[in-house]
Protein backbone atom coordinates (compact mmCIF):
# COMPACT_ATOMS: atom_id res chain seq x y z
CA UNK A 1 0.00 0.00 0.00
CA UNK A 2 1.10 3.44 -0.81
CA UNK A 3 1.25 6.50 0.88
CA UNK A 4 1.06 10.08 -0.89
CA UNK A 5 3.59 12.83 1.05
CA UNK A 6 2.82 16.35 -0.03
CA UNK A 7 5.75 18.08 1.50
CA UNK A 8 8.51 20.52 1.03
CA UNK A 9 11.99 18.65 -0.56
CA UNK A 10 15.42 19.73 0.19
CA UNK A 11 18.48 18.31 -1.61
CA UNK A 12 20.81 18.51 1.29
CA UNK A 13 19.44 17.50 4.74
CA UNK A 14 16.48 16.25 6.07
CA UNK A 15 13.16 17.85 6.41
CA UNK A 16 9.90 17.40 4.73
CA UNK A 17 9.71 14.85 2.00
CA UNK A 18 13.24 13.99 3.07
CA UNK A 19 12.74 13.69 6.78
CA UNK A 20 9.13 11.24 6.22
CA UNK A 21 10.33 8.75 3.46
CA UNK A 22 13.30 7.04 4.06
CA UNK A 23 11.59 5.99 7.63
CA UNK A 24 8.32 5.00 6.11
CA UNK A 25 10.54 3.11 3.56
CA UNK A 26 11.99 1.38 5.93
CA UNK A 27 8.62 0.43 7.63
CA UNK A 28 7.33 -1.18 4.47
CA UNK A 29 5.37 1.01 2.45
CA UNK A 30 5.96 2.89 -0.89
CA UNK A 31 5.97 6.68 -0.47
CA UNK A 32 4.95 8.47 -3.25
CA UNK A 33 6.43 12.15 -3.12
CA UNK A 34 4.77 15.80 -4.58
CA UNK A 35 7.29 18.30 -3.89
CA UNK A 36 5.47 21.79 -2.41
CA UNK A 37 9.25 23.22 -3.08
CA UNK A 38 12.39 21.75 -3.76
CA UNK A 39 15.37 23.79 -2.00
CA UNK A 40 18.78 23.46 -2.12
CA UNK A 41 18.50 23.16 2.23
CA UNK A 42 16.11 24.38 4.87
CA UNK A 43 15.75 27.89 5.16
CA UNK A 44 17.01 27.62 9.10
CA UNK A 45 20.54 28.13 7.15
CA UNK A 46 19.54 31.53 5.98
CA UNK A 47 20.24 31.14 2.68
CA UNK A 48 18.96 28.28 0.06
CA UNK A 49 18.37 28.23 -3.47
CA UNK A 50 15.21 26.56 -5.41
CA UNK A 51 11.95 27.81 -5.51
CA UNK A 52 8.73 27.09 -4.17
CA UNK A 53 5.72 25.11 -6.79
CA UNK A 54 2.49 27.02 -7.21
CA UNK A 55 -0.97 24.85 -7.32
CA UNK A 56 -0.85 23.68 -10.73
CA UNK A 57 2.36 21.72 -10.34
CA UNK A 58 1.04 19.80 -7.29
CA UNK A 59 -2.38 19.38 -9.15
CA UNK A 60 -0.22 18.11 -12.29
CA UNK A 61 1.88 15.53 -10.45
CA UNK A 62 -1.15 14.11 -8.16
CA UNK A 63 -2.84 14.02 -11.43
CA UNK A 64 -0.20 12.25 -12.97
CA UNK A 65 -0.31 9.68 -10.33
CA UNK A 66 -4.27 9.11 -10.43
CA UNK A 67 -3.66 8.62 -14.14
CA UNK A 68 -1.46 5.18 -13.40
CA UNK A 69 -4.75 4.10 -11.71
CA UNK A 70 -3.39 3.08 -8.40
CA UNK A 71 -5.09 5.66 -6.06
CA UNK A 72 -7.01 2.65 -4.59
CA UNK A 73 -3.67 1.39 -3.29
CA UNK A 74 -3.17 4.18 -1.18
CA UNK A 75 -3.80 4.08 2.80
CA UNK A 76 -2.83 7.46 3.76
CA UNK A 77 -1.55 11.07 2.93
CA UNK A 78 0.76 12.95 4.62
CA UNK A 79 0.66 16.96 4.67
CA UNK A 80 3.20 19.25 6.11
CA UNK A 81 4.61 22.14 4.74
CA UNK A 82 2.89 24.57 2.50
CA UNK A 83 5.06 27.38 0.45
CA UNK A 84 1.64 29.31 -0.66
CA UNK A 85 -2.36 29.25 1.01
CA UNK A 86 -2.91 28.26 -3.05
CA UNK A 87 -1.80 24.99 -2.25
CA UNK A 88 -4.59 24.28 -0.24
CA UNK A 89 -7.13 23.27 -2.46
CA UNK A 90 -4.43 21.13 -4.09
CA UNK A 91 -4.06 19.19 -1.14
CA UNK A 92 -7.91 18.86 -0.28
CA UNK A 93 -8.46 17.42 -4.23
CA UNK A 94 -5.86 15.24 -3.32
CA UNK A 95 -6.80 14.56 -0.24
CA UNK A 96 -10.56 13.68 -2.02
CA UNK A 97 -9.48 11.65 -4.77
CA UNK A 98 -7.58 9.34 -2.66
CA UNK A 99 -10.16 8.72 -0.44
CA UNK A 100 -12.93 8.41 -3.63
CA UNK A 101 -10.73 5.74 -4.76
CA UNK A 102 -10.19 3.89 -1.20
CA UNK A 103 -12.42 5.15 1.59
CA UNK A 104 -10.55 3.51 4.00
CA UNK A 105 -7.56 5.65 3.78
CA UNK A 106 -7.11 8.37 6.16
CA UNK A 107 -5.44 12.15 5.86
CA UNK A 108 -2.28 12.82 8.64
CA UNK A 109 -2.08 16.39 8.57
CA UNK A 110 0.99 18.27 10.06
CA UNK A 111 -0.21 21.68 10.47
CA UNK A 112 3.39 23.89 9.69
CA UNK A 113 2.77 27.08 10.84
CA UNK A 114 5.21 27.97 13.31
CA UNK A 115 6.71 27.52 17.16
CA UNK A 116 6.95 29.11 20.14
CA UNK A 117 9.92 31.91 19.75
CA UNK A 118 9.95 32.62 16.39
CA UNK A 119 6.06 32.68 16.22
CA UNK A 120 4.33 31.75 12.79
CA UNK A 121 6.56 31.40 9.71
CA UNK A 122 4.84 30.67 7.26
CA UNK A 123 2.50 33.10 4.85
CA UNK A 124 -0.57 34.98 5.73
CA UNK A 125 -3.36 32.74 4.89
CA UNK A 126 -2.00 29.31 5.87
CA UNK A 127 -3.18 29.76 9.58
CA UNK A 128 -6.95 30.55 8.25
CA UNK A 129 -6.31 27.57 5.81
CA UNK A 130 -5.67 25.04 7.92
CA UNK A 131 -8.11 26.07 10.58
CA UNK A 132 -11.09 26.41 8.56
CA UNK A 133 -10.53 24.00 5.93
CA UNK A 134 -7.71 20.61 6.89
CA UNK A 135 -8.99 20.52 10.27
CA UNK A 136 -12.77 19.30 9.21
CA UNK A 137 -11.53 16.95 6.33
CA UNK A 138 -8.24 15.29 8.34
CA UNK A 139 -7.83 12.35 10.61
CA UNK A 140 -5.11 12.79 12.47
CA UNK A 141 -3.38 16.25 13.41
CA UNK A 142 0.48 16.87 14.53
CA UNK A 143 0.83 19.89 15.72
CA UNK A 144 2.97 21.34 18.19
CA UNK A 145 2.41 23.00 21.34
CA UNK A 146 2.51 26.43 19.18
CA UNK A 147 0.04 25.58 16.72
CA UNK A 148 -2.04 24.04 19.13
CA UNK A 149 -2.59 27.18 20.79
CA UNK A 150 -3.30 28.87 17.36
CA UNK A 151 -5.75 26.27 16.19
CA UNK A 152 -8.04 25.86 19.79
CA UNK A 153 -7.48 29.79 20.59
CA UNK A 154 -6.61 28.15 23.81
CA UNK A 155 -3.40 28.75 25.71
CA UNK A 156 -1.60 25.91 26.76
CA UNK A 157 0.15 25.90 30.38
CA UNK A 158 -0.77 22.53 31.73
CA UNK A 159 -2.25 19.08 31.30
CA UNK A 160 -5.79 20.67 31.64
CA UNK A 161 -4.65 23.07 29.19
CA UNK A 162 -3.30 20.72 26.32
CA UNK A 163 -6.46 18.32 27.18
CA UNK A 164 -9.05 21.17 26.36
CA UNK A 165 -7.09 22.18 23.89
CA UNK A 166 -6.74 19.24 22.28
CA UNK A 167 -10.47 18.30 22.47
CA UNK A 168 -11.24 21.54 20.65
CA UNK A 169 -9.37 20.62 17.69
CA UNK A 170 -10.58 17.22 17.68
CA UNK A 171 -14.54 18.57 17.82
CA UNK A 172 -13.37 20.48 14.42
CA UNK A 173 -12.63 17.13 12.64
CA UNK A 174 -9.79 14.90 13.53
CA UNK A 175 -10.43 11.79 15.49
CA UNK A 176 -6.66 12.03 16.58
CA UNK A 177 -4.43 14.88 18.08
CA UNK A 178 -1.04 14.48 18.69
CA UNK A 179 0.83 17.48 20.37
CA UNK A 180 4.29 17.70 19.85
CA UNK A 181 6.85 19.70 21.79
CA UNK A 182 4.60 20.17 24.65
CA UNK A 183 6.46 21.78 27.23
CA UNK A 184 3.86 21.66 30.87
CA UNK A 185 5.30 24.42 33.12
CA UNK A 186 5.19 21.91 35.89
CA UNK A 187 7.21 19.43 33.79
CA UNK A 188 10.31 17.34 34.99
CA UNK A 189 13.48 19.87 34.93
CA UNK A 190 15.15 18.81 31.70
CA UNK A 191 12.53 16.71 29.83
CA UNK A 192 9.92 17.59 26.86
CA UNK A 193 6.42 15.50 26.16
CA UNK A 194 4.16 14.80 23.49
CA UNK A 195 -0.05 14.51 24.10
CA UNK A 196 -1.94 11.95 22.64
CA UNK A 197 -5.45 12.84 22.74
CA UNK A 198 -8.26 10.50 20.98
CA UNK A 199 -12.14 9.91 21.66
CA UNK A 200 -11.09 6.84 23.56
CA UNK A 201 -8.96 8.64 25.94
CA UNK A 202 -5.56 10.57 26.09
CA UNK A 203 -1.83 9.88 27.21
CA UNK A 204 1.68 11.85 27.66
CA UNK A 205 4.85 10.41 27.17
CA UNK A 206 7.82 11.88 28.28
CA UNK A 207 11.52 11.94 27.63
CA UNK A 208 14.94 14.06 28.29
CA UNK A 209 15.11 16.76 25.99
CA UNK A 210 18.63 16.82 24.53
CA UNK A 211 20.02 20.03 24.20
CA UNK A 212 21.16 21.02 20.83
CA UNK A 213 23.38 24.63 20.14
CA UNK A 214 21.26 24.69 17.08
CA UNK A 215 18.03 22.18 17.31
CA UNK A 216 17.61 19.51 14.09
CA UNK A 217 15.50 21.02 11.53
CA UNK A 218 12.42 17.83 10.55
CA UNK A 219 11.98 16.40 13.85
CA UNK A 220 8.34 17.14 13.42
CA UNK A 221 8.29 15.82 9.80
CA UNK A 222 9.71 12.47 11.40
CA UNK A 223 7.29 12.37 14.02
CA UNK A 224 4.14 12.39 12.17
CA UNK A 225 5.77 10.17 9.65
CA UNK A 226 6.35 7.65 12.20
CA UNK A 227 3.24 7.83 13.87
CA UNK A 228 1.42 7.50 10.95
CA UNK A 229 3.46 4.47 10.36
CA UNK A 230 3.32 2.64 13.20
CA UNK A 231 -0.88 3.47 13.25
CA UNK A 232 -1.84 2.06 10.24
CA UNK A 233 0.03 -1.01 10.86
CA UNK A 234 -1.61 -1.44 14.29
CA UNK A 235 -4.28 1.25 14.86
CA UNK A 236 -3.43 1.63 18.34
CA UNK A 237 -2.45 5.21 18.72
CA UNK A 238 -0.57 4.15 22.10
CA UNK A 239 1.21 1.46 20.67
CA UNK A 240 2.13 3.93 17.68
CA UNK A 241 3.37 7.39 20.15
CA UNK A 242 5.63 4.72 22.31
CA UNK A 243 7.23 3.31 18.87
CA UNK A 244 7.41 6.57 17.60
CA UNK A 245 8.68 7.86 20.56
CA UNK A 246 11.69 5.98 21.16
CA UNK A 247 12.75 6.04 17.13
CA UNK A 248 12.80 9.59 17.23
CA UNK A 249 14.48 9.82 20.57
CA UNK A 250 17.25 7.36 18.86
CA UNK A 251 17.28 9.33 15.77
CA UNK A 252 18.49 13.07 18.00
CA UNK A 253 20.40 11.25 19.98
CA UNK A 254 22.99 9.61 16.79
CA UNK A 255 22.19 13.31 15.79
CA UNK A 256 23.75 14.67 19.08
CA UNK A 257 26.66 12.65 19.75
CA UNK A 258 27.73 12.96 16.09
CA UNK A 259 27.33 16.88 16.08
CA UNK A 260 25.42 17.66 13.31
CA UNK A 261 22.70 19.88 12.72
CA UNK A 262 20.65 17.59 10.46
CA UNK A 263 19.15 14.26 11.43
CA UNK A 264 20.80 11.41 11.17
CA UNK A 265 18.40 9.66 10.00
CA UNK A 266 20.71 6.57 7.87
CA UNK A 267 23.13 6.24 10.99
CA UNK A 268 19.90 5.89 12.72
CA UNK A 269 18.71 3.30 10.50
CA UNK A 270 18.24 0.10 12.77
CA UNK A 271 15.89 2.26 15.35
CA UNK A 272 13.99 3.12 12.53
CA UNK A 273 13.32 -0.02 11.77
CA UNK A 274 12.92 -1.68 14.85
CA UNK A 275 12.20 0.35 17.68
CA UNK A 276 11.95 -0.39 21.62
CA UNK A 277 9.58 0.69 23.73
CA UNK A 278 11.64 2.62 26.41
CA UNK A 279 9.25 5.55 26.64
CA UNK A 280 5.71 4.67 28.40
CA UNK A 281 2.93 6.60 27.88
CA UNK A 282 0.75 7.63 31.16
CA UNK A 283 -3.15 8.08 30.67
CA UNK A 284 -4.26 11.02 31.63
CA UNK A 285 -8.29 10.40 31.36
Amino acid sequence: MGILSIQSHVAYGYVGNRSAAFPLELLGHDVWMVNTVQYSNHTGYGSWKGEAFGAEHVDAVVEGIAERGVLASCEAVLTGYLGFPALGDSVLRAVAAVKAANPRAVWCCDPVMGDAGPGFYVRAGIPELIRARFLPAADIVTPNQFEAEALSGLAIRDDGGALAACETIRRAGPGIVLMTSYLPEARTPGSISMLLSTGAGAWRIETPELGFPTPPNGTGDLVSALFLAHWLRSRDPVEALELMTDSVFSVLERTKRDGTRELRLVQAKEALEHPGRRFRAASLR
